[in-house]
């Protein structure tokens, strides 16, 4: 099981999720887009033990920190592999856009579609849900879903940056729908809503 604290980075209020193992202790963050020093201050109150620095999609509000962070504290990197390019390239990952300075770095783990990998005692599973970027993707665990920018409380994703396509979005968002039973999902952006909400309320997964 994991606790979750969700810290809000970058100027446009990103979700970053900080988890830890209840039983070990180990600990991940999702999505630091921004620096967050409670954030930082959390961690090395609770033993610094940063197991990993995971990314649900390459654009700079979810990982313009991953690199400093994971250095700081010796966390890998893990994101899907379709995803390795937006790291280092500043077309993809916008901070060429938005005028940001970004030094390219690499993943240290790139998970295919289903794989799964452990965060202490906890099994999380990563799920390639392309549509907002071509790299996006999903991490599930206990009973919890955080979807960076695929799914939200009542919308989804825009498709109008570089590599994002409105069919494979929808895809996507079919593919979450039918999943078994209900999830706590924490978007990127925005309140936390569930997978059963969605499901009856939000008018891009409605009718899939």
């Amino acid at each position: 099981m994991i606790d979750i604290k969700v810290y809000h980075v970058s100027e446009i209020m990103t979700n970053c999720s900080y988890l830890v193992d209840k039983a070990t202790g180990k600990s991940a963050v999702v999505d630091p887009g921004g620096k967050s020093q409670k954030l930082i201050e959390q961690i090395k109150s609770d033993g610094g033990k940063l197991e990993y620095v995971m990314l649900t999609h390459g654009h700079y509000d979810h990982i313009l920190f991953a690199k400093e962070l994971a250095d700081m504290f010796g966390a890998r990197i893990v994101t899907g592999k379709h995803n390795g390019e937006f790291l280092s390239n500043p077309s993809l990952n916008l901070t060429a856009k938005h005028f940001l300075d970004m030094t390219p770095f690499s993943a240290d783990i790139l998970l295919d579609d289903g794989e799964k990998f452990m965060l202490g005692e906890t099994e999380i599973t990563y799920l390639y849900t392309p549509g907002h970027t071509s790299g996006c993707g999903v991490f599930i665990f206990d009973d919890v879903m955080i979807c960076g920018d695929v799914l939200f409380c009542e919308s989804c994703g825009r498709t109008d940056l570089p590599t994002g396509d409105d069919y494979t979005i929808t895809q996507s968002l079919k593919r979450l729908k039918n999943l078994e039973g209900d999830y706590t999902v924490i978007p990127g952006h925005g309140p936390f809503t569930t997978l059963e909400h969605e499901r009856r309320f939000n008018p891009y997964m409605r009718g899939l």
